[in-house]
């Protein structure tokens, strides 16, 4: 059990410095993080899961070329869409902690971005058939889901990490990372990924394949920390961890 927890240790202390020592320009004025949410699809099907990474467009300002997971900001029809299932009560209560204005509201428009903005991204509808089609939808990319007679189904989610982007870059982000199962993948809108999408590729990989693909610094760690937990049973009461710079260096804090 000593061993266990010096080994453990030793890959938070190495985290925290990969994300300390990585670098990075500061030339942008500070800026408060804003919400958003990513989302982690896990194909466990075989004796090696595998994750779904998405190659963002060389054009982008912002990490281009990087393979990331699909995510964005929160928008308004996140805030209003209907669901089927509840998020888990150990994700519910990790969202609304360590915040400054704790509320359920928003832990369910976050999760609700991360489904939002995997589908806008990879064309991929995370929910479920199972309850008919919503009898309504916020306009925009939630009216797909209507179309295709799909619920998002936020019991399938499990929040799995946290991360903040250090002052003075040119975007700031207070990042969730939710987890869900490609079982959860009720349909696929084709020729949404493409040369001129925000993503222009999409890969099935390994956890130890993906780290040897060109990734911003927190993408890597964030691999890390769900190899650690998926070998740790992937139980959704399971800490999460929470990665932050103070002082000019990253700790890792458990929610």
């Amino acid at each position: 059990m000593k061993d266990n927890a010096v080994s453990d240790h030793a890959r938070h202390l190495t985290t925290t410095e990969l994300l300390t020592n990585a670098p990075r320009e500061r030339r942008w004025d500070n800026q408060r993080p804003r919400d958003a949410a990513t989302l982690i699809i896990i194909d466990r099907r075989s004796r090696t899961p595998k994750v779904l990474m998405g190659r963002r467009h060389q054009g982008h300002k912002f990490m281009p070329g990087k393979f990331v997971f699909p995510g964005g900001s929160i928008e308004a029809g996140d805030r209003t869409m209907p669901v089927a299932g509840m998020l888990n009560p150990a994700s519910e209560m990790r969202l609304v902690s360590r915040v400054t204005r704790p509320s359920l509201v928003r832990a369910r428009a976050l999760a609700l971005a991360a489904v939002r903005e995997t589908f806008e991204e990879t064309g991929l509808i995370i929910g479920s058939r199972e309850y008919g089609p919503p009898e309504s939808a916020p306009e925009g990319p939630w009216r797909a889901f209507l179309e295709h007679g799909i619920f998002p189904d936020l019991e399938a989610l499990q929040f799995v990490a946290r991360a903040i982007t250090p002052p003075r870059r040119p975007k700031r982000f207070d990042t969730r990372f939710f987890a869900v199962d490609a079982t959860a993948i009720a349909a696929t809108v084709p020729d949404i990924v493409g040369p001129q999408s925000e993503l222009t590729e999409l890969a099935w990989v390994s956890l130890r394949d993906a780290k040897r693909l060109d990734l911003p610094t927190i993408t890597h760690v964030i691999i890390e920390e769900l190899e650690a937990r998926i070998a740790g049973g992937f139980a959704p009461e399971l800490p999460v961890p929470f990665y932050y710079e103070r002082r000019g260096r990253f700790v890792r804090e458990e929610l």
